[in-house]
């Protein structure tokens, strides 16, 4: 495809290794880094959209998937960046199978994060009627990425949160060990409590949560 080959050769021009460095220990060294910064990277992607529109409008779901396989961790940003401009109020019901498959790659919290409220988030919007059946599943899934994202999708949902299915799904979890589990559990009702803080807080001094997710969970309301 002439976007992909366009758009890894500007990157790879663009690579700095003293710059990918930090990038790698901020990361854990979880991936390999180019060194291009967010601004430049998304500057030098939105160049090369611009250039291949024609096709990039029937193949952005084929392109997003092969960006995300490459190595380097630039292309996997600019894999969710492209699928979450792309496919605004584009989605049918399969992509949920697209969705998954990015959620569980390459999987970190800053690929996951950005797409469970997003790609998955916009996806339950526009499918409400699958909201209970995917949730179920990954939030019932052994993969710990599918668990988070079950738990943090309504972030941009803001009033419209549906309280009751987030109650359900930090009960189902308040008791994991893991340190992304229960600091989603805490960031999920954090971000409600600027919409419904008593609702929060009754729930949260009515329940046994860990303390890192009790202390998240409250820590703007007064």
């Amino acid at each position: 495809m002439n976007f992909i080959s366009d758009l890894e050769t500007e990157l790879r021009q663009n690579s700095n290794r003293e710059t990918a460095i930090p990038m790698e220990n901020y990361m854990k060294n979880n991936f390999t880094f180019l060194g291009i910064k967010t601004d430049e990277r998304r500057a030098i992607l939105k160049r090369n959209c611009d250039q291949h529109k024609n096709e990039i409008k029937s193949n952005f779901r084929t392109i997003s998937w092969e960006l995300f396989n490459k190595k380097e961790r630039e292309f996997h940003q600019c894999a969710i960046d492209f699928i979450c401009k792309e496919i605004k109020k584009k989605y049918v019901v399969d992509d949920i199978q697209l969705i998954e498959k990015m959620l569980i790659t390459h999987s970190w919290w800053d690929s996951v994060d950005t797409l469970a409220k997003y790609l998955l988030g916009n996806y339950l919007l526009q499918f409400p009627e699958k909201k209970l059946e995917v949730i179920e599943s990954f939030s019932n899934s052994e993969n710990m990425w599918l668990n988070r994202s079950a738990i943090i999708f309504q972030l941009d949902y803001k009033k419209e949160t549906d309280f009751d299915l987030l109650k359900s799904i930090c009960e189902q979890h308040k008791h994991s060990n893991e340190f992304f589990i229960q600091k989603a559990i805490g960031w999920a009702l954090r971000d409600y409590s600027r919409f419904n803080p008593s609702g929060v807080t009754n729930y949260v001094n009515s329940t046994n949560l860990k303390p890192l997710s009790q202390r998240e969970a409250l820590r703007n309301i007064k």
